[in-house]
């Protein structure tokens, strides 16, 4: 069992952590005031591969592996965890159309997905479908040369913002069974969005409702196979999980380490905190929970790209474990910082802030709970 990440893997994240830093951190504050990003960064990201993670090569992709995606994540947050949270739900899409499209579709719309000339957002979470997703209601209906959406989306990271949106929406049967995928291009008819939201975190990225009243879409925009979408969600979901739980550990990483260097610097008493035992013991926990949160987190990416039978269940604890842990130690580093935590100039408490929806989203750690219970029983031979 070797724990080292191989030379490659090591290039990946300093490449990543290089550019989040030279690229993004400078400018992270600029961004989350204005509450955008700029579109030319993403054509940044693109030229070094990171459009495409999981897309062949063959559509202009970088054809990596989930483990090499963590790594990419956690770099990036270190400069802004909410800039880089919006390129894994970019990376998602493609991972879903790579896998599930067909040949025609990847080829239309893979090379421009993973040189980010276009940029893709994800649409399934509906105001009154959040962690129950298969209750969806927006609904696709066959017409002559294509498909009518209706129906609206909520919390959908680059609503408004981006090019291309990968919908899903109901075409069968209630249930999970009865759901498809379709990619709408923005400026599509019938296709709008609602005011952005106004968030406590995360404000960089443009959220808002994405809502679609008689929208026509061509035939050929389908995903893959109808009455499939559901599972192409959740089969996406698990290595989104991974990301966003890579992204908190990457910006938990980065806390800790602004607060190393403030309680070097900082005096009470006559010495510099870091010298205070009782400080030193909050310094052991949070390298002892990041430390135990990366290896945890490589190790159900690793049974993810090896397609083991336990990857779901071990994704779900991954994503429950490293945000809750990533998000304690954000919290932890904001009061060793005492009042200047609290201000902006230190970016302890942005940090806190952005973290916090990482317990939230890809599925909440309630849910997470849900989805390892039921594993861990079925595993003993009962019923969840």
């Amino acid at each position: 069992m070797d724990f080292e990440l191989s030379e490659e893997q090591q290039a990946i994240f300093d490449m990543a952590r290089d550019f989040g830093q030279a690229e993004i951190a400078p400018h992270a504050a600029e961004w989350e005031e204005a509450g955008t990003i700029p579109k030319a960064l993403w054509r940044k990201a693109g030229a070094l591969g990171l459009g495409g993670i999981y897309v062949s090569e063959e559509h202009g992709g970088a054809g990596l592996g989930r483990l090499e995606s963590t790594l990419v994540f956690e770099a990036l947050a270190m400069a802004c965890p909410a800039v880089g949270s919006f390129l894994s739900i970019h990376n998602m899409v493609g991972g879903m159309i790579d896998k599930a499209a067909s040949p025609e579709m990847k080829a239309k719309w893979l090379p421009a997905l993973a040189s980010m000339e276009k940029i893709f957002s994800y649409c399934l979470t509906e105001p009154g479908a959040g962690s129950d997703a298969a209750a969806l209601r927006t609904r696709a209906e066959k017409v002559e040369g294509g498909w009518k959406l209706n129906g609206t989306k909520a919390f959908i990271s680059g609503g408004g913002y981006s090019d291309v949106y990968l919908v899903m929406a109901r075409t069968g049967e209630d249930g999970p069974r009865g759901i498809s995928a379709f990619l709408v291009e923005n400026g599509t008819p019938g296709l709008s969005f609602g005011a952005p939201e106004r968030k406590m975190g995360w404000k960089a990225q443009p959220t808002a409702q994405v809502q679609f009243d008689d929208c026509v879409i061509p035939e050929e925009n389908l995903v893959g196979e109808l009455g499939h979408g559901f599972r192409y969600a959740m089969a996406a979901l698990d290595g989104g999980r991974l990301n966003i739980a890579a992204s908190a550990l990457g910006a938990a990483q980065e806390a800790f380490e602004k607060t190393l260097a403030y309680m070097g610097e900082r005096k009470a008493f006559g010495r510099t905190l870091d010298r205070f035992q009782a400080l030193q013991f909050s310094i052991a926990d949070m390298e002892t929970a990041l430390q135990a949160a990366r290896v945890f987190l490589r190790q159900a990416a690793w049974k993810l790209d090896r397609g083991a039978p336990d990857a779901t269940k071990h994704c779900a604890m991954a994503k429950r474990f490293v945000t809750d842990a990533a998000f304690e130690v954000a919290n932890g580093c904001l009061q060793l910082h005492g009042g200047y935590g609290y201000l902006a100039d230190y970016g302890i408490e942005k940090i806190v802030r952005d973290l916090r929806v990482h317990q939230i989203l890809e599925g909440t750690n309630e849910i997470m709970r849900v989805i390892v219970s039921r594993a861990v029983l079925k595993e003993h031979g009962r019923g969840g």
